[in-house]
């Protein structure tokens, strides 16, 4: 019985080492830009390869299989993670409002300076902020200020031959010149060698500070991985992996969006993008192709990245937290890209890996929001709360993830656009087109059916809307 007594004892304070240790543990923090549900061990499509993702979680990475973002824009998506406030809370809406600039948003302390603040040393490169223009330098304003040390993304290999976009697809003819009109490209790059692109660059520059560096404090290292991010340009190799016959498409219907009427009684539209790769040749499969060469080759970066940390003597106290600030469409809904508020850019791919707590080829399907990682983070490492924090923490998930955890969430994008998501309904609302929409994705995963106008849902649709923000902030400064 002694014996018996004594083992709980050490199991229980195995489980909450990272609360009770008075040695803290370090953090991984891994952002990938762009990144949809399409990973192995995340079903979103069957042909895509990821082993290295698909090792991490056998390896005690666990799936959050039902995480989403709290916006579906990059800028707003990761100025809410890093300050652990909504969008509707501090104006921060899109990729032009500098958090730095907004007047709810500027003094909060981002998720690296409260780690700095309680003892961490905190280090990154890559993409964990959104670039805005700046007097600073060349390199503008990348979230520099936010760490004790940061360190330049180097590396790039220009795409194969002369030809812009080297896809040869055009733009439609009353196509206003947008980042899309322009960047919506795909393609090999010169040569067949990654390790010279950019994202495998900051690869292993993360994995020689795990080899070669000792840290006399515990660390915070961001690492920003800024593929699958348009334009899809990486080495033939990838593209090889996917022959263009064997590319099996999303499920699309032509009369999708019918359902989705505004204050006007239109429909909503088809996404510029996608209209021309049905107007130009039919050029799905050639997308797809390229967004799953693009996914292997951020994969290949992964593996740099988490094999370093393996290899080293941090593996052992080092928490990972690896996440996508919002999905992409690839012909769903007719749309290829990010925006709007639908399941496949608000669910992302979301991995975390507390060693000594969550288990191998675990898939926890407790629902969380990116925005929790914060508070989550802060319980983990035994920190004081951050009380402007408007996330919870799922430590407890964490440490239990069979539990129940399906406490509604919410997405923002632009003002007055928002998700309310429970699990199995879906909410969206935007109020300045005066659409509404609800799915039941426990019959209709693809979200093709709209059910806001039946009356045997008109419960579910009050219970849902008590969690819209009455409150919203106007939109803060651009730039």
């Amino acid at each position: 019985m002694k014996i018996t007594s004594l083992l709980l004892t050490l199991l229980i304070l195995t489980t909450n080492c990272f609360s009770l240790n008075t040695e803290k543990p370090n953090i991984l923090f891994i952002a990938i830009d762009d990144l949809n549900d399409w990973v192995g061990v995340f079903g979103g499509n069957s042909q895509v390869r990821t082993p290295n993702l698909d090792r991490f979680n056998a390896n005690g990475g666990m799936v959050m299989s039902d995480a989403h973002v709290p916006s579906t824009v990059c800028c707003p998506s990761r100025s809410a993670i890093l300050t652990g406030k909504f969008p509707h809370n501090t104006g921060v809406y899109g990729n032009k409002n500098n958090l730095r600039n907004a007047p709810l948003a500027k003094d909060l302390l981002t998720m690296p300076q409260y780690f700095s603040k309680h003892g961490y040393h905190t280090l990154t490169r890559g993409k964990i902020f959104h670039v805005h223009p700046s007097n600073d330098g060349p390199r503008g304003d990348q979230g520099q200020w936010a760490f004790d040390e940061w360190s330049d993304a180097k590396g790039w290999v220009p795409p194969l031959g002369d030809q812009r976009p080297t896809n040869g697809l055009p733009n439609l003819p009353n196509d206003k010149k947008n980042y899309h009109s322009i960047g919506f490209d795909w393609g090999p790059t010169v040569g067949n060698d990654e390790t010279k692109m950019k994202d495998y660059c900051t690869a292993l520059w993360a994995a020689e500070q795990f080899q070669n560096r000792q840290f006399d404090k515990p660390f915070f290292m961001a690492v920003g991985i800024s593929k699958p991010h348009l334009p899809w340009h990486v080495p033939q190799k990838y593209f090889d992996m996917y022959p263009l016959d064997d590319i099996i498409l999303p499920e699309v219907i032509l009369n999708d969006l019918d359902d989705i009427i505004n204050k006007w009684g239109k429909p909503v539209s088809a996404h510029s993008t996608w209209l021309r790769v049905e107007t130009y040749g039919q050029r799905h499969k050639e997308a797809v192709q390229a967004y799953l060469a693009t996914i292997t080759f951020v994969d290949d970066c992964i593996g740099v990245l988490l094999n370093g940390l393996e290899q080293s003597p941090y593996s052992e106290n080092t928490i990972i937290m690896l996440w996508s600030d919002h999905g992409w469409h690839l012909g769903e809904k007719q749309r290829y890209g990010k925006t709007q508020l639908w399941q496949e850019t608000c669910r992302v791919p979301f991995m975390v890996k507390v060693p000594g707590v969550t288990p191998d080829n675990a898939d926890c399907k407790g629902i969380v929001n990116l925005i929790d990682m914060y508070p989550t983070l802060i319980e983990l490492c035994g920190i004081p709360k951050n009380l402007d924090n408007d996330g919870r923490s799922f430590a407890e998930l964490i440490r239990n993830p069979n539990m129940e955890w399906k406490e509604p969430i919410l997405s923002d994008y632009n003002y007055g656009g928002h998700r309310i998501y429970d699990g199995r309904y879906s909410y969206i609302v935007f109020e300045k087109a005066g659409t509404e929409e609800l799915y039941d994705h426990k019959v209709d995963p693809m979200e093709w059916n709209n059910l806001v106008r039946m009356p045997e849902y008109a419960q579910t649709l009050e219970r849902l809307k008590k969690y819209i923000p009455l409150v919203r902030q106007q939109e803060g400064p651009r730039n």
